[in-house]
């Protein structure tokens, strides 16, 4: 399904006034009306597109629901014929100075919109147009780090046609903040008579004490000592799963040097491997050296060093 930007369409910023959004369309209509072009298709086409997008945004109800679920959630909701029911184009394009062979009628058997008895909008007469769902709701169910990587089984309670509902949903690995589950039917009611909205469960990841997470990849700061980053040392890294993992730091590491440990992140959900576990090395600088390490360092200082 193609994506409509109305306000695109008419030339307009998505907090255009009611008279703004009014004035973009008869500016365009006088442009493209077809008594204006005279069997243009490419005008006639042009007209169509700037008649719905002029039908949704001068419409208060249709332009919340278009400006919550976008293009493409509008597009499923409402049919051609719920678009233009209720308007009444001949007398809009009346008011413009516009109309001649232009006749607009609505009916049971959907919206016809027709110039001189031919319809630039044959795609869009319909029988019988199923009524738009009702809106989707979305739950936002927060998930420890070890949640994610395991999976876990969840109870949430939501509000549904004026009650409230259980549900216990099974979180596959690999749910990092920001995806959805999908469960059919326990959204909110029609007002069209159509079937319930769907409820999404979105994750939210909680901030871990010790690794930071970005998507599937985890991130971990390790400090090291000045003499490990100058000759180089093997220390352990911490795994979610509780293992400790080896890590080699090779001489002359710098500070805030970034290493990977491949596979060791979280799982990517449907079993699609996993990501990474990226090592920050903070190369420790003490502020306060005894006597014999200031010695040490005055005379690895007279050596070059």
């Amino acid at each position: 399904m193609a994506d409509k930007d109305y306000y695109k369409i008419l030339g307009v910023k998505k907090s255009a006034s009611d008279e703004e959004i009014k004035k973009a369309y008869r500016k365009l209509a006088m442009k493209f009306h077809p008594d204006h072009t005279k069997g243009d298709k490419t005008a006639e086409e042009k007209f169509k597109k700037i008649s719905e997008a002029y039908a949704v945004l001068s419409d208060k109800e249709k332009r919340k629901q278009y400006d919550t679920f976008g293009s493409d959630g509008f597009q499923q909701r409402f049919s051609q014929e719920d678009i233009f029911r209720g308007f009444d184009f001949a007398d809009i394009l009346k008011e413009f100075g516009l109309g001649g062979g232009s006749r607009f009628t609505s009916g049971n058997r959907g919206m016809r919109f027709s110039f001189g008895g031919a319809s630039p909008f044959n795609g869009y007469q319909r029988q019988q147009q199923a009524p738009p769902k009702g809106s989707d709701l979305v739950y936002e169910l927060p998930l420890t780090l070890e949640e994610v990587t395991e999976g876990a089984s969840k109870t949430v309670s939501f509000q549904h046609q004026g009650r409230t509902e259980k549900i216990t949903v099974k979180i596959p690995k690999g749910m990092i903040s920001g995806k959805k589950l999908r469960i059919a039917g326990k959204g909110e009611t029609s007002p069209y008579g159509g079937p319930s909205g769907d409820l999404y469960i979105q994750t939210k990841v909680l901030k871990h004490p010790v690794y930071e997470v970005k998507r599937y990849d985890l991130y971990v700061d390790k400090e090291i000592k000045i003499s490990e980053a100058i000759l180089g040392s093997n220390i352990t890294i911490p795994s979610l799963s509780g293992k400790e993992l080896s890590l080699k730091i090779p001489p002359g590491t710098k500070h805030k040097t970034k290493m990977r440990l491949s596979g060791h992140g979280l799982s990517r959900m449907h079993d699609k491997g996993q990501g990474d576990l990226y090592v920050r090395i903070h190369v420790n600088t003490p502020k306060k050296l005894s006597k014999e390490q200031k010695k040490l360092i005055e005379q690895l200082a007279n050596t070059g060093l």
